[in-house]
């Protein structure tokens, strides 16, 4: 088996692009300069996927049809309130624990330009809290942005609507790559290295490359994405839990570092279709590549909205292992990267 080359500075600008549900617009830009000569057709459907078409060999049979889906989007906030002060209150894209939000640098996006904030939650700084205060965790309407701007300036530039982002600059850590918004541009990025891998051959069968939007508020890009492509197979690419840090019992680990592509069994937007998990198994074991079986108790993918498109589609997911998920610092191991794509690459040639 040979060992895939990973473009870990591509997956490290993907994870600095901000981003949000409903405001993909820069990754999508990125993704579609990527595509170029990668793929014999790339268009973009009225919600904002990029669906990239890569035909197969001659002889494959027609009308055979392989999805793949990955998320562009990163969870974050649109302004929902500007108070009397010029304080901002945020609208949440996506599942946040609050426990993560304290004291971060944030980016409020707005129509003439891009404003520096830092988010808090209101009330009592520690020194004069009560212990009681003290071990409360806010809820995140209780959190503000603040630009340090007067309350009129900021009136005039921010807008309700206006997309604010957590601040952070992805890096290596050892064989970790640590960024915000892996979930899901580490998988955008295993995506685009098997599109890399086959610009020169042709897959078994037609393959639809899709970069989704909106997957974090209800996969609402991969639902619509697979109305229109009618694909015969979908898998979606998505990352997962790696709880295996320190204070977190084995039967709860969902996936660990560096063991493997995960292979999903159950999360609670799908159960991966049967046969085509024992194929994707029975693939990795004979080309040797490493792999985990994954049953996510909570959370969904791209995977789910395929596999009830139309009349149902067989579908599973692969998922990378992810440490420390819905953070800025969350980190995926190289050898899982290259796990999921010569995996994928396997399947698909």
């Amino acid at each position: 088996m040979t060992t895939t080359e990973l473009r870990l500075g591509l997956l490290r600008a993907l994870s600095d692009i901000n981003g949000v549900p409903g405001n993909e617009d820069a990754v999508r830009d990125f993704v579609l300069r990527e595509l170029h000569g990668l793929t014999d057709e790339v268009r973009v459907d009225a919600l904002g996927n990029v669906i990239a078409l890569k035909r197969g060999q001659d002889g494959a049979k027609k009308g055979e049809r392989v999805m793949i889906s990955a998320h562009m989007d990163e969870i974050g906030f649109l302004v929902r309130f500007v108070d009397d002060k010029g304080f901002l209150r945020v609208q949440a894209l996506g599942g946040f624990d609050t426990r993560n939000l304290f004291a971060r640098n944030v980016t409020v996006h707005t129509r003439t330009g891009t404003l520096p904030g830092v988010m808090h939650p209101g009330g009592k700084p520690v020194h004069i809290a009560s212990p009681e205060e003290r071990k409360k965790i806010p809820e995140v309407a209780e959190f503000v942005v603040d630009l340090g701007l007067d309350a009129e300036e900021v009136k005039g530039k921010v807008r309700i609507g206006d997309m604010v982002t957590l601040d952070q600059v992805a890096r290596q850590v050892g064989k970790l790559t640590v960024g915000k918004a892996m979930d899901d541009r580490a998988s955008v990025f295993v995506l685009l290295e098997v599109l890399r891998a086959l610009r020169d051959t042709r897959p078994q069968h037609d393959v639809v490359a899709v970069f989704s939007v909106q997957e974090e508020v209800g996969l609402r890009g991969a639902i619509t994405a697979a109305y229109g492509v009618e694909p015969t197979i979908g898998i979606g690419l998505d990352v997962t839990l790696a709880v295996d840090t320190p204070g977190v019992g084995p039967d709860q680990a969902v996936t660990r570092m560096g063991e493997g592509i995960g292979i999903k069994v159950f999360d609670s937007s799908m159960i991966s279709t049967r046969w085509l998990v024992d194929q994707f198994v029975d693939l990795a074991e004979r080309e040797e590549i490493r792999y985990q079986l994954e049953v996510l108790p909570l959370g969904g993918t791209d995977g789910g909205a395929i596999q009830r498109s139309r009349a149902g589609v067989p579908s599973l997911t692969l998922s990378l292992p992810t440490r420390y998920i819905h953070t800025v610092i969350e980190a995926v191991h190289e050898d899982d990267l290259r796990a999921g794509v010569e995996l994928l690459l396997a399947y698909l040639r």
